[in-house]
């Protein structure tokens, strides 16, 4: 039976899923650690990918394989191949100053129109975890090392370059062997997703120079082949790997609840949001995917859950015996601030407590209404640029309560589908390599539950939740 191989570089850890291409059935995997940190070398992610490897009994039978990783990552190389300093990580935000001064320069100091501008030009309005607001901190900073960088590439591109052979010791024309894929080269800030090509004019306007750029292959084409001739696919970042995992199409949308949470949809039209609360990036098969992003989420089950000195499991059984809308008591989750909508400094806050309604289980369950709410107003913020959403698809820590299955179907009011815990983003790189030996994305099976709201009207406790949001935005 053929055999692939998915691989996800995430920012802690490195796993690889070898599955039969035909059916997806998993043969074994293997997983190592990343160290901590916003700025890392990437000589780390290398020794952890052949731990990794090694763990999931290596390649040599693998006829195909794929990368998925952590997005935005400012990978630097000089004329020779050589890492020219460590890579900043997309949670690295010292160049949120440099976001800023890209949008007020675009507008000639009007941050609105300078915001516009990147809406259409890009899709994304520069915030600090982008490939270019990196590269201008870089060139500001470390203007040497802004000289030295010949070429630049983000962590899938560059393992998967490593994978073919190419390194430091390949010498300057390896450099031409860079490849990666639309649905990361989205997240730059120097590419555009509407019309699939590079912008120079950027990368001047960053690092002052135009570096050599990985080739952007399609969905289906080979990055190149390993020494042993395997093929390497052209990879994913990580929430378009994560989508082909789950097998989302267009009408799906992803709702991760991690310690943020991160909703996404497959769509056939690309998203301009100069507001910036939508992400315009590309998706690993030729759609789109539009994106955005809440700060708070399992951590208000994590802090609620100490407070009432329950586990996590305990907190879901107390949210389950309150009734919805948890008898008028309402949490606005804005504890570190929110990202959608966009307050930094806000707080989070209770509201209509009662001496009659203020019990252990109407607080749990106001705990998870207020974070599914939050992740409404995430899917509310893709609806409004044109995303026609008919299933939810719920993954992550969080999605595995049954308290947060119900009260999502209820907030959303569609069919959630929850699939069963697995490696997403791994699983999507499989399934895309396994598209490579075939030219056709095998339809894998994707097992998990159904809670299934669909025709009920979106729960009153929505609007509540929005009624003390909107009082939160204005202080």
């Amino acid at each position: 039976m053929p055999l692939v191989a998915g691989i996800d570089s995430s920012t802690q850890s490195c796993k690889v899923v070898i599955r039969d291409s035909v059916t997806g059935a998993l043969v074994r995997q293997g997983r190592a650690s990343h160290p901590d940190g916003t700025e890392i070398h990437p000589d780390h992610w290398w020794t952890a990918l052949q731990e990794a490897i090694a763990a999931a009994g290596g390649l040599d039978d693998v006829d195909a394989v794929s990368v998925g990783g952590q997005q935005h990552g400012m990978v630097c190389l000089d004329e020779t191949g050589e890492v020219v300093r460590p890579a900043l990580l997309w949670n690295d935000t010292r160049s949120a100053q440099d976001a800023e001064e890209l949008i007020l320069d675009a507008g000639r100091g009007d941050a609105g129109a300078g915001a516009a501008y990147w809406a259409s030009s890009t899709g994304t309005v520069p915030v600090a975890s982008l490939t270019a607001t990196k590269l201008r901190w870089l060139a500001r900073n470390e203007a040497e090392n802004a000289r030295r960088t010949a070429a630049v590439c983000l962590p899938h591109d560059w393992l998967s370059w490593r994978l073919a052979g190419h390194g430091p010791a390949t010498g300057p024309a390896s450099l031409q062997f860079l490849r990666t894929d639309r649905s990361d080269a989205s997240g730059t800030g120097y590419y555009s997703v509407a019309t699939g090509e590079y912008l120079p004019e950027v990368l001047e306007s960053t690092l002052g120079h135009v570096p050599v750029l990985p080739v952007i292959v399609g969905p289906l084409e080979t990055a190149g082949k390993t020494s042993t001739g395997t093929l390497i696919g052209p990879g994913a970042g990580d929430n378009a790997a994560a989508g082909l995992g789950v097998s989302a199409a267009v009408g799906d949308v992803v709702i991760s609840i991690g310690t943020s949470g991160t909703v996404f949809a497959v769509s056939d039209t690309p998203a301009q949001d100069p507001s910036g609360l939508v992400a315009g990036f590309a998706d690993a098969t030729g759609n789109y995917l539009p994106l955005a992003c809440t700060l708070n989420a399992t951590r208000i089950f994590d802090a609620t859950a100490a407070l009432l000195g329950a586990s996590l499991n305990e907190l879901g059984t107390l949210a389950l015996s309150a009734p919805e809308g948890a008898e008028g008591l309402t949490m606005v989750p804005y504890f570190e601030g929110e990202r959608t909508p966009n307050l930094p400094d806000a707080t989070g806050s209770l509201h209509g407590m009662t001496l009659s309604n203020y019990t252990p289980a109407n607080l749990a369950r106001a705990a998870i209404e207020g974070v599914i709410c939050s992740l409404a107003d995430g899917l509310a913020a893709l609806q409004a640029q044109g995303v026609a959403a008919r299933r939810i698809i719920l993954v992550g820590g969080g999605a595995q309560s049954e308290a947060v299955q119900q009260v999502a179907a209820s907030a959303f009011g569609l069919p959630v589908f929850v699939p069963n815990p697995g490696e997403y983003v791994a699983d999507g790189a499989a399934r895309q390599a396994a598209g490579v030996l075939t030219g056709q994305l095998p339809d894998w099976p994707v097992d998990g539950v159904t809670v299934n709201r669909e025709g009920k009207d979106v729960a009153p406790f929505l609007d509540t939740y929005r009624h003390y949001a909107a009082k939160a935005a204005i202080g």
